[in-house]
């Protein structure tokens, strides 16, 4: 018998595709992982057993030789899907089923995929709160609307799964769970069934057990994605802590001095990059176009059924409400004006390293925490990956942020997979046991 949450879901495809198991196999495997500690997590949102086993029977009739053969794979309950609901926490949406897939969905089943179910997200992938905990402390948040996804790979029951990201819905998720993830450049992967939330931000993105998932993810989702080289060239980093770095707690901050020192012992360079003070404004400015155009695109629902918004959404409305046309162009004439500014600052690097989150997952499943590290590059719609520090079983998960220049997102895997490398071999030996 083979334990599948030992591997990543490269592996397990590779397993299926050659025969070695069989996609009902690696099904069952999750499932009784479902079985035993959904109750406790509260990953799902929709789940059917049957259905997944069906999938996973019919594979061999269609698309087992597909690169994602066999891997069961979490879907956030914010993409359309035929065989469950797609609710986005909302009791406005509780009989919603939709008539096609999502796009990626629909690219997920054709590579072999088996959906193992909706996750569970916020009210419509903002700011309220489902049931959700964190598998590494069920008392702590798993982070924001892309929870379900997140706090069900930390759970064992898919290797991949989907998020989405408008500030830091995929990052801090990840950073608070000990995954890794990638939000690729905006505009990359089509949104096609995705609810919009604020259409200058929102982006498809991604949950992997290792960057070759990503990566693995990347091939199936964005047709046409260039080849990695796979160089082992030493590279050069830049390290940003951006104007909010008093955000960041001590514990943190020192997991990601380690990790840089890991990085410069190995031969890398890291530089210290300091940004002109006019990049304080950027958070700000991130959150008044957020709110302005989640207004806008939610305002069906306002005008239908506004006893049925949660209090955090009626909070956007009002600040929406109370913002002019005019600021809110000035806002998007200001980021434009400054991701012109931040594109020769990035040419000297391969990648910008910087904080996921300035915390580790807070107590509590009412609030998530300050996605300021993650939305500060979103707001220029940077390729962005968390990746998993190396930490002892007592310590909760910490994320170093890894961002990349717009559209050189197969550069930036590419100097993951070399960080990765240096943190995972420059991590203590376990202890013994006994």
């Amino acid at each position: 018998m083979h334990d599948f949450n030992k591997f990543d879901a490269t592996t397990i495809s590779e397993m299926v595709r050659s025969g070695v198991v069989s996609a009902e196999t690696v099904a069952d495997h999750f499932l009784e992982y479902v079985e035993s500690q959904e109750r406790n997590i509260k990953a799902f949102v929709s789940f059917d057993p049957e259905g997944v086993r069906t999938q996973a029977c019919q594979l061999k009739k269609s698309n087992a030789n597909g690169l994602l053969a066999g891997v069961p794979v979490g879907i956030k309950d914010n993409y359309d899907t035929t065989d469950h609901p797609t609710r986005f926490f909302s009791p406005i949406y509780d009989d919603n089923c939709p008539s096609r897939d999502a796009h990626v969905v629909s690219l997920l089943r054709q590579a072999g995929a088996v959906i193992m179910g909706k996750t569970h997200t916020t009210e419509f992938a903002y700011m309220h709160t489902g049931p959700t905990r964190n598998p590494h402390d069920l008392d702590r948040t798993p982070g924001s609307s892309s929870a379900g996804s997140a706090a069900g790979m930390a759970a064992g029951f898919f290797p991949i799964a989907l998020g989405t990201q408008t500030a830091g819905s995929l990052i801090k998720p990840a950073s608070y769970c000990g995954l890794y993830a990638f939000k690729p450049s905006y505009g990359l992967v089509p949104l096609e069934g995705v609810k919009p939330l604020a259409p200058s931000f929102d982006t498809v993105g991604w949950y992997g057990r290792s960057v070759r998932d990503l990566v693995l993810m990347a091939k199936v989702l964005i047709p046409g994605f260039p080849k990695l080289a796979h160089e082992r060239n030493l590279r050069s980093f830049g390290f940003c802590r951006t104007a909010r770095w008093d955000q960041v707690d001590e514990h943190v901050s020192k997991s990601l001095d380690a990790a840089v020192e890991d990085l410069r012992l190995a031969g890398h360079q890291v530089s210290e990059v300091l940004l002109p003070e006019e990049f304080a404004g950027v958070f700000d400015d991130h959150l008044l176009i957020n709110d302005c155009e989640g207004a806008r695109s939610l305002s069906k629902e306002l005008q239908l059924h506004p006893d049925k918004l949660s209090e955090e959404l009626l909070a956007m409305f009002e600040r929406a409400s109370l913002t002019t046309w005019n600021q809110e162009s000035a806002a998007k004439k200001r980021l434009a004006k400054l991701a012109a500014v931040l594109e020769p600052i990035f040419m000297p690097f391969d990648a910008v390293l910087g904080a996921s989150c300035g915390i580790v997952a807070p107590l509590g499943l009412g609030a998530t925490g300050s996605s300021d590290f993650c939305k500060f590059w979103m707001a220029f719609g940077l390729p962005q990956i968390n990746i998993p520090l190396v930490r002892n079983t007592r310590a909760l998960p910490v994320g170093l942020q890894m961002i990349g220049g717009f559209r050189n997102d197969s550069n930036l895997l590419l100097a993951a997979e070399q960080v990765d490398a240096v943190l995972r071999a420059a991590a203590p030996a376990p202890a013994a046991s006994g």
